[in-house]
């Protein structure tokens, strides 16, 4: 009886350091995986220092053709000062819709922003249809601002935001960089035109400035705060832009004052400068994306593309045998299914593991376990503090060389933000100031939320423009 007594003690003891030493060996191979997608701060400085050298590249005439940052002139040439005012119209255009917007901009003691607005929706018939049907469809949504606004017959000068990559001439002229965009972008940037001339003949406005959304964001919030000279957007997209000295600018005649670069910062590793640095993952989101080898900086850190990294890593976990019983749903398998909203709801903070399990079970993984749950949760952390580290990483840059351009020891600077992923997550924006501050430790970078960066930016942009124009003719 007691030998039976302790061999049975004996055998259970046995069992409980095996599953301990089996749980110790899948975590280890868990962690492996996750270690492949975090960033020491070598690596961290490795991507700012390389980031540096292509932004350079970019802004030379010489090697700017073979840049995967393009750097690309906007022809702003001021922030707002408070002394602009006046009436202005704005066009917001992309999407399934559009939005028409008046500006009033009021200066002195009673300096203000006042909008008002109209979102007119594009129907599907006309965004499948010809470009003469949605040339008409805006056209004709403008007259009807116009005559609701009982401003029919105005003459206002007119700021219209194009939110894809623009190779400008002046700052109302541009030639848009065509690739990504789907058939009804193209058919945006090819009879926008026309609708600008019909606007400037037919209602008397005066086409001022063509604005992307990353200026018109460092814009909206420069009318609030003088030292913004950074904007920055971190949603779906990413992308910044920042004040140049005129004389860094190779591809624009001039050597005095400062110009606002548009960096099209997502493009940043085309050039193969991030490879040492993607995983399996991220050549797998690259392969399956509409234009692989294309943006491959904002495939690591945007909206768009972090939901789709988890999925994958979760794949990967359950092929292994270290996630949900090694059974996989066949939700899980679709793409696009993991969105990248429920990394920031997985990682609030108040939302507990309850959150995790019902995010899991629309995904079909209705016998998930808590330990699943934990292991979520974890690579929804992992996959979001690299995508905030690398655009800390890549802000570092940004205004270390503008410090480094203005011969600074100490750069104390705004940057406008705006962006649902930043705005939302509830540690990103968090972790990429600490990245920030680490990495450019001699720049005292403090963060504006911007409101409206497209239809508001847009007619500070115009405003700006007047303001300058009206002080060059006195």
């Amino acid at each position: 009886r007691v030998c039976q007594i302790v061999s049975t003690r004996a055998a259970h003891l046995c069992a409980s350091s095996l599953a301990s030493v089996l749980r110790q060996i899948r975590d280890n191979k868990r962690q492996c995986v996750l270690d492949t997608l975090r960033l020491s701060r070598e690596q961290l400085l490795e991507v700012k220092r390389r980031f540096s050298e292509e932004m350079t590249r970019g802004l030379s005439k010489q090697t700017h053709k073979q840049a995967s940052i393009k750097m690309l002139p906007t022809y702003v040439r001021s922030t707002p000062d408070g002394s602009e005012h006046g009436d202005f119209l704005a066009l917001d255009l992309g999407g399934s819709s559009f939005r028409v917007l008046l500006v009033r901009v009021r200066s002195g003691t009673k300096r203000s922003v006042d909008m008002q607005q109209k979102i007119y929706s594009i129907p599907q018939e006309i965004m499948q249809g010809t470009g003469e049907e949605l040339f008409n469809h805006i056209v004709d949504c403008i007259a009807d601002f116009l005559e609701y606004m009982g401003m029919k017959g105005a003459s206002l000068p007119l700021g219209f935001t194009f939110s894809f990559p623009c190779d400008q001439t002046k700052l109302d002229e541009y030639r848009i960089l065509l690739y990504n965009l789907t058939i009804y972008q193209t058919m945006i940037y090819i009879f926008c035109f026309p609708v600008l001339t019909v606007l400037d003949d037919e209602f008397d406005l005066n086409f001022v400035a063509v604005v992307n959304d990353t200026v018109g964001t460092m814009m909206t919030c420069g009318y609030e705060d003088p030292k913004c000279e950074v904007g920055l957007i971190v949603g779906t997209g990413t992308n910044a832009c920042y004040m140049e000295e005129m004389h860094n600018i190779e591809l624009v005649e001039g050597d005095n004052g400062r110009m606002c670069v548009n960096v099209e910062w997502g493009a940043f590793g085309e050039n193969g400068e991030l490879e040492e640095f993607c995983t399996e993952f991220d050549h797998l989101v690259d392969a399956c994306s509409n234009y692989p080898g294309k943006q491959r900086y904002e495939k690591m850190i945007s909206g768009m593309y972090l939901g789709e990294i988890v999925r994958n890593v979760l794949l990967d976990f359950t092929a292994k045998g270290l996630l949900f019983r090694g059974k996989v749903s066949e939700r899980l398998k679709t793409r696009g299914i993991f969105e990248t909203k429920f990394l920031s709801q997985i990682e609030s903070d108040r939302l507990a593991m309850r959150q995790v399990r019902s995010i899991l079970q629309h995904l079909g993984l209705t016998g998930s376990t808590c330990d699943d749950s934990v292991l979520v949760k974890e690579v929804c952390s992992v996959v979001a503090r690299r995508a905030a580290q690398l655009s800390g990483a890549g802000l570092a840059a940004v205004v270390d060389k503008i410090r480094q351009n203005r011969n600074l020891n100490q750069l104390s600077i705004t940057v406008g933000v705006d962006g649902t992923l930043y705005k939302t997550h509830p540690h990103f924006s968090a972790i990429m100031q600490e990245t920030l501050r680490d990495l450019a430790p001699q720049c005292e970078v403090t963060f504006l939320k911007s409101e409206d960066g497209s239809g508001k930016g847009a007619a500070l942009i115009t405003a700006v423009a007047c303001r300058v124009k009206n002080e060059g003719q006195q």
